[in-house]
């Protein structure tokens, strides 16, 4: 049997169990709540604990709070902040939509650890000093969100890059059929193809850095609608200084803190550059799978590396599993996109209300796609093969390869050339020497063979 206390809050006495951490307004959360049973993000709760540390020292150096408070509040506020208490913040996530339970569980959990460690701190009055939910959720989600970025998908993304820029460089002279429409084109290297895979992850790095700045920028400081009532004028350039300092990547007071609590375009700024990188994923593994796949009765131009068995009947089956996962990342990050740009709608005069969904899946997307981009890189794109034979074998088969003796035939014999050339199924060098262009003088064998060079046409201008 659970054992309880009696706490109580400014609606009344509350039963909390005996052993938590918090208090009323949290047990209140707890009861008022059971929707999901998934709590607010650990990325968040942790968030929150670098916030209060930084507020309590902010108003203990500005004169506001007990030094000896402060110390404590600290100190309870680190240890939250390195992840220790996480099975203390029971709250769901869906609940009041400007996260007032969630700031209510951490000013609680905060002071009881104050008060355990021999400091009577309120709630309120002392670990909530200064701020109010609505401005301290909204920051404490940032935070999160720009750790997250700097921390995990950032770094995925550069090994994936640089993964897709290893293969570029190794299969530069690998010639391979084109493909337009998903029909036989001109012919390209693979190391071009791959080229165009690592800029693609660069320039979706570079629209993630532009974004993440501006979730930086902090509604802390705007109290609970914006005019900063309650908190001393140098309270938030103070404590997100501090903020800084804890997270290892510079942030700022926001410009117009009515902006930054009222609506949330930064997060959904941030949110469609997570949906990019994964429309840039979605393409590449398509990619990778077309490529790779048979390995009769495919392409079979790329052997992706054999992780697994791929079926429970067919003996010998092998998938291209990795890039799948991959592909169901890049699902779920844009449906929680479309999530987080309906929250962004909700921004209703002083505040938005919809602030705990769209702060975990935001940090859902971030975290799935730095996990899926560095089991791509390490488990598939780091071990790709190339079938060159197979490769040059479907180059020198495209009947598309005559477009390189437009200028010396012209556009119309040389469309009658690839028609034959299907039709008799003759190579195109054979099909011109057939058809008189070289006898006639149109081209000298060597003109012929050096327009039909597959590197050649691949790289016109050089590599």
């Amino acid at each position: 049997m659970t054992e309880y206390r009696t706490e109580h809050d400014s609606m009344g006495e509350m039963q909390v169990p005996a052993d938590a951490l918090y208090g009323a307004s949290t047990a209140r959360a707890v009861e008022n709540f059971p929707i999901s049973g998934r709590p607010v993000p650990a990325a968040v709760i942790h968030a929150f604990g670098q916030l209060k540390a930084a507020a309590a020292r902010a108003n203990a150096e500005l004169g506001n709070l007990d030094a000896a408070k402060a110390e404590a509040i600290v100190a309870a506020a680190e240890s939250v902040a390195r992840g220790e208490h996480d099975e203390h913040f029971p709250v769901d996530i869906f609940q009041t939509g400007s996260g007032t339970s969630t700031n209510m569980n951490a000013n609680e959990v905060i002071a009881t650890l104050a008060r355990q460690a021999g400091t009577d701190v309120h709630p309120n009055d002392d670990v909530n000093m200064g701020q109010s939910s609505n401005d301290t959720f909204p920051t404490a989600m940032r935070v999160a969100m720009v750790q997250g970025v700097a921390e995990r998908l950032e770094p995925a993304l550069k090994g994936l890059q640089e993964a897709l820029e290893a293969k570029s460089r190794e299969f530069a002279d690998v010639v391979k059929a084109g493909r337009t429409h998903l029909m036989d084109a001109v012919p390209v290297t693979l190391g071009q193809e791959f080229g165009g895979y690592a800029r693609q992850i660069e320039l979706g790095r570079e629209r993630l850095a532009q974004a993440a700045d501006a979730v930086a920028e902090l509604p802390l400081g705007g109290t609970a609608a914006g005019t900063g009532l309650n908190a001393h004028p140098e309270f938030a350039g103070k404590a997100i200084a501090d903020l800084s300092r804890q997270v290892g990547v510079e942030m700022r007071e926001a410009a117009d803190h009515f902006e930054a609590q009222s609506t949330q375009d930064a997060v959904v700024h941030l949110s469609a550059a997570t949906r990019l990188v994964a429309v840039s994923l979605t393409k590449i593994c398509n990619d990778l799978r077309w490529m790779g796949s048979g390995p009769r009765a495919g392409l079979g131009e790329l052997r992706l590396p054999e992780l697994q068995p791929g079926s429970s009947i067919m003996p010998g089956k092998v998938n291209p599993v990795v890039p799948e996962a991959t592909l169901m990342v890049c699902a779920r990050v844009m449906g929680n996109d479309a999530t987080i740009a309906f929250g962004g709608t909700t921004g209703s005069f002083e505040l938005n209300v919809m602030l705990p969904v769209m702060a975990t899946d935001m940090l859902d997307s971030i975290d799935l796609l730095a996990g899926a981009s560095r089991v791509l890189a390490d488990r598939c794109v780091s071990g790709l093969e190339a079938n060159v034979e197979h490769l040059a074998e479907f180059a020198g088969a495209s009947t598309a390869i005559v477009t390189a003796l437009n200028a010396k035939i012209g556009y119309e014999a040389a469309s009658k050339v690839a028609k034959q050339s299907l039709a008799e199924k003759k190579t195109v060098r054979q099909v011109v020497i057939d058809r008189g262009h070289v006898e006639n003088g149109d081209l000298t064998e060597a003109e012929l063979d050096e327009a039909l060079d597959l590197l050649g046409m691949a790289t016109p201008h050089g590599r």
